[in-house]
């Protein structure tokens, strides 16, 4: 089996296409084999070798997705938000020890600014529209440093460097090997049943794993194509989609939501390009969303659970007709998954910690033994990696997440699931949208908030909505704060975030 990226494209026909864009010619595997080559030499000639930190600072599109799947094949990639602001890409360059930063030919913005401030070399990347999708080359500014004289990128090569988004602490950072990315590749494209005949269309930021790894590396492993929309657009969704003609598409829930809002005025697009199935990942999916994006694609809805430490994917719900639980994110779908305590190192049956185990798994965080002693451990022969979710496994190997550690509500010593008030309040028929989360209580130490966005149309209060959710939870577990917003605040790969939503909305401690 293929351990490097190089290796995983290299048994595919070149005449099979690999990647496609709006209003471009597709790249096929041949010529991306080709754009390979090409950049190794460039990187090369630039004094980059494959123990080098290349960042990248491109928009969503198929250079980007190229740009990682080329240069990882000769250096280790550094993908970065191209939201940051200039102390963020200064920090991040600082921290990764970056030599290079690759950017738009004419990109003069604050990334540019923190590598001319940091020492950073910067690389151009030049595309002729008329050119493929993808195809691009790079010329160094200023002066090339010396050739390098390692060699290509072996299997304990690193592939991938990315931050973990810490909320209260210095982001980790998370090293991901060749080997790595392989791994979860082929992991996806087993859980998927890929083939060359399947399709993606890739809304997902590029900079994150859930994009880079399950739209852009599982596909290609697959010798199949993914279509790179230039970022997420439920307003464009349905017309990318009518000419892409995909096979398939992965997003987070809050973008599920924003296409569900859509579907029914693009009836037509659906029936005419049918979904083999959807795919959800990198937060949980509620139920309610999960039957509704089933009912109205005519598809099975796939959640699966992943983060950066696993290269992404670690359970999968079965693609098999029937087979998806909602409210479950599935079963093992590569590394093995464990139920650990919570405070000990051992593994043990019921509810607790979720740890994996396996080749996806990354050895550990760079630069930080505190961490890496907090969040690995070894046990029944294994070394486990602390995922800092809580769940348990059914008897069927069904995994169900109760939620993070972090955003356990403890109310005066009662432990409530932010999830599973999700779950109730989004039965109310005016609700499309929520998100509990804790506030700070002098006497109580946390009370249950939530922050809820009412279906287009509908009316409802914050009482009957408090009203609704008493009739079905405990009295604990009843939100006493409701917040009904227009939307709700969300990170940069579009995931609600609990920590700290209180802040944000300005809810003190009571």
């Amino acid at each position: 089996m293929s351990v490097t990226l190089q290796s995983l494209l290299a048994p595919h026909d070149p005449d099979l296409v690999a990647i496609g864009a709006p209003d471009r010619d597709w790249l096929t595997y041949g010529k991306l084999r080709e754009l390979s080559d090409q950049v190794a030499r460039q990187l090369h000639d630039a004094g980059i070798g494959s123990d080098d930190r290349v960042a990248i600072v491109l928009p969503n599109g198929p250079e980007m997705a190229a740009a990682f799947v080329t240069i990882a094949q000769a250096a280790i990639t550094a993908p970065l938000n191209p939201a940051y602001r200039l102390d963020e890409y200064a920090f991040y360059l600082e921290d990764l020890k970056a030599k290079a930063l690759v950017v738009l030919a004419d990109d003069q913005g604050p990334a540019v600014q923190a590598a001319q401030q940091c020492g950073v070399g910067i690389l151009r990347l030049h595309v002729d529209p008329s050119d493929p999708a993808g195809v691009f080359s790079l010329s160094p500014d200023g002066d090339v440093g010396e050739s390098p004289s390692s060699g290509p990128p072996g299997p304990d090569s690193t592939a991938l460097i990315l931050h973990t988004s810490g909320t209260t602490s210095r982001p980790k950072i998370v090293p991901l090997l060749q080997s790595n990315l392989v791994a979860s590749a082929r992991n996806i494209e087993a859980s998927l049943a890929l083939t060359s005949a399947d399709r993606c269309l890739n809304v997902m930021p590029l900079f994150h794993i859930h994009g880079l790894i399950a739209a852009v590396s599982a596909s290609l492993a697959a010798g199949a194509s993914v279509w790179c929309a230039p970022g997420f657009d439920a307003l464009k969704f349905f017309g990318w989609m009518k000419v892409a003609k995909p096979s398939w598409y992965t997003a987070v829930p809050t973008m599920h939501q924003a296409i569900l809002s859509r579907a029914a005025r693009n009836a037509d697009v659906i029936a005419k390009s049918p979904l083999r199935f959807l795919r959800s990942s990198s937060a949980s999916l509620p139920a309610q969303v999960m039957t509704a994006l089933t009912d109205t694609f005519g598809a099975p809805v796939i959640e699966a659970y992943g983060m950066t430490e696993a290269t992404h994917q670690m359970t999968s719900n079965p693609l098999a007709e029937g087979a998806q639980i909602p409210g479950s994110v599935g079963v093992a779908a590569g590394p093995l998954v464990r139920i650990a305590h919570e405070a000990e190192n051992k593994i043990i049956a019921g509810t607790g910690e979720v740890v994996i185990s396996g080749p996806n798994v990354t050895l550990g965080y760079e630069s930080n033994p505190d961490a890496n002693a907090a969040n690995f451990f070894e046990a029944d022969g294994l070394r486990w990696f602390r995922t800092g979710d809580q769940g348990a496994i059914d008897d069927a190997g069904y995994l169900r997440l109760t939620g993070r550690l972090k955003e356990i509500i403890n109310r005066g010593g009662e432990k409530i699931s932010p999830l599973e008030v999700d779950g109730i309040l989004l039965d109310h028929p005016a609700v499309t949208q929520v998100v509990t989360f804790a506030v700070p209580h002098t006497k109580l130490g946390e009370e249950v908030a939530a922050a809820v966005v009412l279906v287009e149309g509908q009316v409802a209060t914050d009482q009957e909505i408090r009203a609704f959710a008493a009739e079905r939870l405990a009295d604990f577990k009843v939100p006493r704060h409701v917040v009904i917003l227009d939307e709700i605040p969300k990170g940069a790969t579009g995931k609600m975030q609990r920590i700290g939503l209180a802040e944000k909305l300005g809810l003190g401690a009571r």
